[in-house]
């Protein structure tokens, strides 16, 4: 092999007698460069905002003891909403009929088709849905309806319990419906 002499002694050659210069190892301690990594994680991980989650803003009317201070809706403006069980949804405009006569089931495709029509046929400022969830009822119900809500830009909207008149005609349509 072929070798190449790198000593800086001007006219010296190898040979024996000769003392070799000692050569020092280039060594890198890179004990600060671990340190500076963990600093800068440390200061990126400090220094950033993590992601904000995401909720739907809600106002809610103040609570009241006496019945004619609550907020009135107009009959002709207002669409009551029921979840019931297995994502059945009822529903009925104005006043609930002691016969049932107005109370009409869907599902959460047709539902979104009644929430445009009644906004269509009602004053803005005179439409309000009422979202009323049955025990039977799922929470993933209630997060979809209001959803949709968010979707069709309904601006008045209200989640109440469900009377027991209610309850009677939704747990009749269910048991209907199995």
């Amino acid at each position: 092999m072929a070798e190449m002499d790198t000593s800086s002694g001007g006219g010296h050659k190898k040979g024996p007698g000769v003392k070799k210069g000692k050569k020092l190892s280039t060594r890198v301690d890179l004990t600060p460069m671990v340190d500076l990594g963990f600093l800068l994680i440390t200061f990126f991980i400090f220094t950033t905002t993590m992601s904000q989650p995401t909720a739907m803003k809600l106002f809610l009317p103040k609570d009241t003891d006496k019945p004619e201070e609550q907020n009135k809706a107009k009959e002709s403006g207002a669409l009551t909403i029921m979840l019931g069980a297995r994502d059945h949804v009822y529903y009925y405009e104005g006043i609930l009929d002691p016969a049932g006569a107005n109370f009409k089931s869907a599902n959460f495709k047709e539902i979104r088709n009644v929430i445009i029509n009644k906004k269509k046929a009602t004053d803005e400022k005179d439409f309000v849905v009422v979202i009323k969830p049955s025990e039977e009822s799922t929470y993933k119900n209630v997060i979809d309806i209001l959803d949709e809500m968010a979707i069709n830009v309904v601006k008045k909207y209200a989640l109440v319990d469900i009377s027991p008149a209610e309850a009677q005609f939704v747990k009749l349509s269910d048991q209907s419906n199995q």
